[in-house]
């Protein structure tokens, strides 16, 4: 726990008077304790001190150093979040270390410590090793307001050491110990947030309000550092980010994409912020956030080329077809081709789209050109089949000698004219009667009521029907007249 002494002790340092009050506290690794309370102990001891007392026995190990860095930050931590991340910054304590040793091998105590913080070479660039002087560096900067101060043993038999009075400790000790007072009283400065100095009720605000800061933050165990803990905060932060973005169904347009992402990002830093620990900037997880998004940029990518890839194949097939259909009709080409178009671009998105929309139009000018070019001859030899179809049906079928010479005249006409046309037009099919005969095409085959060549086959069909009932009729009643006819004789 804490031991405050029980009242101030008035002193004049640095040429002003000061009250001093001393607080006690346990170290690292006490008994039957878990170590994030161990660690609280600490944060709030350097938060609330101006002198910070580092007992060590005998030397300075790298546990020593790597759990006072740990919680020099977390206590730095915690006071920006009693007084707010942009509030006034953190004075830190004067950190004393003593050492508590007997000999010290021709090195003082101040050099003992310089030399302990001091980073080792690294040529290898071993993480390891890396970790280690990470570790010192952090605490050099933190503690650069520091001394060290060596201290004898002071005594053989430690565990009657309660039971002893000064006249048996060893003098050598009782001698350093008195330094060992004045020279904190030296250090001791009025203790401050910012520029402000704290007074009594003060300190008491700062001190209850970072106990409440401590017992509701979450913070790391012992025996972990700082970057453990945030690591865990910054793949919470990546599982969020991982999350939003995989919301997104794909392809999407690259704009769309990287507007995703720069969203997600702006959360994922968000949350970092709230819940990291020590002086990290909220850009650390970018790194790993543009490592996802390049490869959601390249999953999107892939998707799209195969989006892109299946919808071009489905409108090359839809395009041969409407060029091999059975009643030729440019517009319902042109219309055909222009609905399979505007599907491909609402389907075809992301970085493939401008490649194969290329291919889609090249495509198209490809089947219209072909189209184009047996348009005509079609529309020809589909008139000159009805000439045929209508010789036969005037002859055999309904017996009309007019309309069968028309018939005769129309198929000879055909087969002649296109041979000897010698108009201004450069080709028989540029002539005005025939596009004026390809326009009436146009209007019957393909038009808001009627496409021939869906519903031309129901229309023969059931023009033939009228026909034949028509000539059944017919021959009904001249049935019906010849036997009147033989019944009138009899």
């Amino acid at each position: 726990g804490v031991w405050i002494w029980g009242e101030p002790r008035a002193r004049t340092s640095r040429g002003q008077t000061v009250s001093i009050v001393y607080l006690d506290t346990e170290g690292f690794e006490s008994t039957g304790k878990p170590d994030a309370y161990d660690d609280r102990i600490f944060a709030l001891s350097a938060i609330v001190s101006s002198v910070l007392i580092y007992n060590l026995p005998e030397t300075v190990k790298e546990a020593d150093i790597e759990k006072l860095s740990f919680a020099a930050e977390l206590a730095e931590e915690f006071f920006g979040r009693v007084n707010g991340k942009s509030g006034a910054p953190m004075t830190p304590a004067h950190l004393l270390w003593l050492i508590q040793r007997d000999f010290l091998e021709g090195k003082s105590v101040q050099q003992m410590v310089k030399g302990a913080l001091q980073s080792v070479p690294n040529p290898n660039k071993l993480a390891a090793l890396d970790h280690v002087n990470h570790v010192r560096a952090s605490l050099q900067a933190m503690s650069r307001n520091s001394s060290a101060f060596g201290l004898k043993q002071p005594h053989l038999q430690r565990t009657k050491l309660c039971e002893l009075k000064d006249h048996d400790l060893e003098r050598d000790y009782v001698r350093q110990r008195e330094q060992l007072k004045q020279l904190v009283v030296e250090m001791v400065a009025p203790k401050k947030v910012g520029s402000n100095v704290l007074d009594g009720p003060k300190l008491a605000k700062l001190i209850e309000d970072t106990v409440e800061a401590l017992n509701e933050g979450e913070i790391p165990m012992a025996g972990s550092v700082v970057d453990v803990f945030n690591r865990g905060v910054l793949q919470k932060c990546v599982d969020l980010y991982t999350k939003k973005m995989g919301s997104i169904v794909l392809p999407v347009d690259t704009s769309t994409l990287q507007a995703a992402h720069d969203e997600a990002m702006a959360l994922a830093r968000a949350l970092f912020d709230k819940e990291r620990f020590g002086a990290r900037t909220t850009t650390q997880g970018d790194a790993l956030y543009e490592k996802e998004f390049k490869l959601l940029v390249a999953t999107n990518a892939l998707a799209s080329s195969q989006t892109c890839e299946s919808f071009h194949a489905q409108c090359e097939e839809a395009f041969e077809q409407l060029r091999n259909m059975r009643l030729p009709s440019m517009k319902k080409f042109d219309d055909g081709v222009q609905a399979k178009n505007h599907s491909f671009q609402t389907k075809c998105v992301g970085p493939s789209a401008a490649v194969y929309s290329e291919k889609l139009r090249k495509s198209y000018q490809r089947e219209r050109t072909y189209f184009l070019s047996e348009y005509n001859q079609r529309l020809f030899n589909g008139l000159l089949a009805l000439a045929v179809i209508l010789v036969v049906f005037y002859r055999f079928i309904s017996k009309n000698a007019m309309l069968e010479f028309a018939a005769w005249a129309l198929f000879m006409f055909l087969e002649v004219y296109p041979k000897m046309y010698f108009g201004s037009a450069g080709s028989f099919y540029e002539s005005s009667w025939w596009q004026h005969g390809v326009q009436v095409w146009e209007a019957i085959a393909y038009n808001q009521l009627i496409d021939l060549e869906r519903q031309g086959p129901m229309l023969l069909v059931g023009t033939v029907l009228g026909v034949l009932t028509l000539r059944y009729r017919r021959w009904c009643r001249r049935r019906m007249k010849k036997i009147a006819s033989k019944d009138v004789d009899v």
